[in-house]
Parts: C-alpha cells; structure tokens; sequence
C-alpha cells in the first residue's frame, strides 16, 4: 500500500500539525509511564487490612505430601493467581527483577497460611516463601477474602518460571499453577534500566559470534494457507542458517522437517507449513555451527481452543480422555448442565490436573455431560455427547397406579441402574437434595419396536404426590452403574386435575432443563405441567 502526503500550504495547516504533534507525544508519553514496570523500594509480603501476616522459613522446600481437605472446604478455596514483574532499583547499581505474586483466598478454619514456590524451566531450581496468618486472625476472619502479596522472588530477565501457590497445611488437589515470562531487553522499561540491556544492543551470543539474532528474524502467520513466512537477514560472512517450527515441552520436539537458508541464497524468505495453530507451535531458529545456541519465538501463544478439541470416547471400555497437546497449567472436571446455555456443575470427585493426560471410566454418555478446562485465563466447556450418535436413556414422570403417587419411569436401550432423589431450590445454587431412592428394575420388553422410548421402562420409582408436586421442588435422576452420570431433572411440576388423551407410553420432554423452563409434560390419565 503506498501512502501519499500532502505539504501544508497554509499557516492554518502547520498550526493543525503542530497541535497533532503535541498531542501524539502527550498520548505516547502516558502510554509509556502506564506500561512502565512498577518499582518497589524492598521486598516483602503484605495481606489485606484487618490480617496479621508474617514471613515464614521454608525448611522443607516444597513439600509434595499433602492431605485431604476436611468435607467442609472446597477446592475453589484459592480464588486466584495473578504474577507481574516489579523493579528494585538502587542508584549506582542500576535496577533488579522481582516477581510479584499475588494470591486471594477465602480463609477457611483449617487453613493457616500460603506457600507460594517460583521453578525456573531452565535449571529447576526451585525457590519457596510461606506466610502464616495469626491465630486471632484465623478467628476472627473465617469466611473472608484474604488478599497476599508476596514480593521477593529474584527473577531475572527472559526467565521462564512455573509457580505454584499451596495452602498450608497442603490439602491435596487444592493448588494453583501458572507459567510466567519474566520480560526481556526488548521491553523498554527493562531494556534502559536493567544493567545486563546495557550497550548498543541486547546481549546475545549470536551478537557477539556473528550470525543472525532470532530477534531480528521477522516473521509473517498466513492462517488462511496455514503458513509462518519468515524473513532471515542478511549478515556479511554469516553462516547457513537452519527454520523449523516445534512443539516446545520443555524442549522442542519436531513439528516440521528443518530448512536450510544457505549464506548464497538468492531468496532469503522461508515458507513453513503448519497443520493446526498451537500455543506451543514455535518458530527455531540456529545456524549451521557446532553447539550452535537454538532460539524459539511461539508466534500462537495466544491460541488455546484447540487444546480443548482432543477428546476421546471408547465405546468398549466407556471412556472419556483428553490429552494436552501443549504444556497447560490448570484443571479438568466433568460437569454437567441443567439446561441450554445454563452454567456447567462440575460432578463430584471428577477434578484432574491438566498438565498430562486424564481419562475417566465408566462414563454416561448424556448429552448435558460435559468437560470443564479452566486456567488462569478463563474457562472452556465442551459437550462432546451432544451427537445424537450416542446412545441416551430418558426420564418421564407418568401417574402411578395409586393416584397418590407420580411415577418417575426411565427408559433405556439395555438394563440400567437408576437412582432419583428430591431437591428444593434455595437462594444460592447448588440445589438442597435428599431422600435418594433406587429405581426397580422391570424385566426387558419381549419384542422391541426400534426404538427404546417407545418400548416400556426398564425402571421406575413411585414418588408421593404431595412431595413431588410442590413448588421449587425438582426431581433428578441419574445412572448409577457408571462412575460418572450427568443427572436429568424437572422441576416445578403443578400437577393438574383434568384429563387428556394418552398413548400407552409417551415421551416426556425429560431433557435436563434450568429449573422452570422446562415444556409441557402430558402423562397417562391425567396432566402433569411444569411451570414456566
């Protein structure tokens, strides 16, 4: 695209200018001091107002036993992990990196503090700083958010760092992880502050030996041709140069063969095909040198929904996996939704950590059964049973017998164990539950008509009417042969009085709905209306 300018003719035109000109150094100005890495004068911990902290000595650095959490805590205990880099600076040495850890929790009475340990990726030297909160404060604050700086892990700049923040006493499966990159030279901030940036250039041995910087490398992503062109300079007496792109674990594996660009190349842009954009897809680059030094720049870091697609079910052994296909720091659960667009619930015992593969056995394949992946970044849900390729039971509620009883009836296409219990619906969800009741069995149709919700049940449950029928009353039902079921539930039944024409068995709406949406349910003899 070529840009055309236009010289001021006028003294009106140049004043314009000018006032531009001004007011783009004011905006560049402020831009730079609100990107500016903070400083700090000492390094050291802090908690909310209305705490008492203080700095513990780790003497067993990062402990890896731990024990249960008591029933009364949740997993969700630590609420957040959040890491930025500040700048100490004293005025004939220049300026140091810390990593700035903040942690906020919700203070339970079994806790008595926070462990927070910094890994570097490079050498795995590993670094801890524990805080204990007072036992007055443990007192008087169960229930509160507690806020927690930690200051004082020395960083330095380009470091690639794994965190991890624990309670103490260390509950299993209650922790948070997150990978951090400490900036580099190429930070302005750093890069006139940092004593190491000092110089016409950012040190860096492919600098000081002759061969083209990785930093110099540009680079262009053609997602619609699904290629990284790069560019390599030009260096007078630079030797063969070698691109490919990786999967970068904790080394780069292959991804694509290598391309050499040779010194007497007469082009020297390089086309690299990739299959599927991946955080941990990365450009590498080194020359043709013994023990050359390899760089990697990661050109997708920012592209993560293709991690959460690798899902597997095997129809033999009823299993549900999922297998990362870059370095992730979070966790996996099974969920379930009560209804289209309602939040997932995650079922219980079901939470993993996502750093390698998880499978679940025995798993319900319901359509409102779902994969939760969450990471300091957000959180992800995918539904893989939403085909109707699967196979699905259903639940229908009909009269009983007994007039004084409803009939909760599930149909199946092979013998199932089912369980139903009533709930009622309070201010703050989850759903207070009780009384669960096992399903009977009923012997297999003798001739099925193709299609099992037409066929009889295979199980049921009677329910007393004035239980069932009240309002905020909702009836779940689930599988209990499987050691993960996503429950089907209604809600708000008003069970009507008057008559309406009925088929032998008819199919309720029984797909799981967000209480009080769900549609109208006609039952044998009489009608049973869920509330709008």
């Amino acid at each position: 695209m070529r840009t055309h300018m236009h010289t001021p003719r006028s003294g009106g035109h140049r004043a314009m200018l000018a006032r531009w000109a001004v007011t783009l150094l004011s905006l560049t100005w402020s831009t730079y001091h609100s990107l500016a890495i903070p400083r700090v004068t000492e390094c050291g911990l802090s908690c909310s107002q209305g705490f008492t902290c203080r700095n513990h000595v780790n003497r067993n650095v990062f402990n890896s036993f731990c024990r249960q959490p008591p029933p009364s805590m949740s997993r969700s205990v630590l609420e957040a992990l959040m890491l930025s880099t500040v700048m100490k600076c004293a005025p004939q040495d220049g300026c140091s990196l810390l990593l700035r850890v903040h942690a906020s929790l919700t203070l339970h009475e079994s806790l008595r503090g926070l462990e927070a340990c910094s890994m570097s990726l490079d050498t795995q030297e590993t670094h801890c700083h524990s805080m204990r909160v007072s036992r007055a404060s443990r007192r008087q604050q169960v229930g509160q958010q507690l806020q927690v700086h930690f200051n004082c892990f020395e960083v330095s700049m380009a470091q690639s760092l794994y965190i991890t923040l624990r309670t103490v006493p260390h509950f299993c499966g209650v922790q948070l992880n997150q990978q951090y990159n400490v900036e580099d030279c190429r930070d302005e901030d750093v890069g006139r502050n940092v004593p190491d940036c000092f110089g016409e250039a950012p040190f860096s041995w492919d600098h000081y030996l002759g061969r083209p910087s990785a930093e110099k490398l540009s680079y262009w992503v053609d997602r619609s041709r699904k290629v990284v062109l790069v560019q390599v300079p030009e260096a007078p007496g630079s030797p063969d140069y070698y691109l490919r792109l990786c999967l970068k674990w904790f080394t780069c594996e292959d991804a694509g063969e290598p391309v050499q660009v040779t010194a007497n190349s007469v082009s020297r842009m390089v086309s690299l095909p990739y299959s599927q954009e991946m955080p941990c897809l990365c450009l590498e680059s080194w020359p043709a040198t013994p023990d050359a030094v390899r760089t990697q720049t990661c050109p997708f870091e920012d592209d993560t929904e293709a991690l959460w697609d690798a899902i597997h079910y095997h129809p033999g052994s009823q299993a549900l996996s999922w297998e990362p296909a870059c370095p992730v720091s979070g966790h996996v659960s099974l969920c379930w939704r009560p209804g289209p667009g309602a939040h997932c619930l995650e079922l219980e015992n079901s939470d993993r950590p996502a750093h390698r593969r998880v499978q679940y056995s025995l798993v319900d394949t319901q359509p409102q059964l779902c994969l939760k992946f969450s990471t300091s970044l957000g959180f992800w849900v995918r539904c893989p049973f939403e085909q109707p390729r699967f196979p699905a039971w259903k639940m229908t509620i009909q009269w009983a017998p007994s007039r004084a009883h409803l009939r909760v009836a599930f149909f199946s296409p092979s013998p199932t164990s089912f369980q139903v219990r009533l709930c009622h619906r309070r201010k703050m969800w989850p759903l207070a539950c009780h009384q669960k009741l096992q399903a009977t069995p009923l012997p297999p149709a003798s001739v099925s008509r193709g299609d099992f919700t037409t066929d009889p049940p295979v199980a049921f449950v009677d329910i007393p009417r004035d239980e069932a029928c009240g309002p905020d009353t909702c009836i779940q039902g689930w599988r209990t042969d499987m050691h993960f079921s996503a429950p089907q539930q209604l809600c708000n039944l008003q069970c009507g009085t008057h008559h309406v024409l009925w088929p032998t068995f008819a199919h309720a709406a029984a797909e799981a709905q967000t209480p009080g949406t769900s549609d109208l349910t006609e039952l044998h003899g009489r009608e049973l209306r869920v509330k709008k």
